[in-house]
């Protein structure tokens, strides 16, 4: 019984979206793992931008920091 957590930030992923990472997700446990379908958990949570970090800052300002050292 598989269950899989993905975690996105909240940025207006779409129902179609998540639909079709729901069913990738059980179509590559299927494929790979030869799980049951109907007893795979898909389970996609939203995180607020402010509550989600990389590299020791909010994920906003690493962007921004990403960028600008890009610009360079």
């Amino acid at each position: 019984m598989p269950y899989v957590n993905i975690k996105i930030t909240r940025e207006g992923a779409t129902t179609a979206q998540k639909r079709e990472l729901i069913a990738g997700v059980t179509d590559l446990l299927v494929r790979v793992l030869d799980k049951n379908p109907a007893t795979t958990f898909v389970v996609i949570d939203e995180v607020a931008l402010d509550d989600w970090g990389v590299g020791g800052l909010q994920v906003e300002h690493w962007r921004r920091r990403g960028a600008s050292q890009a610009a360079r």
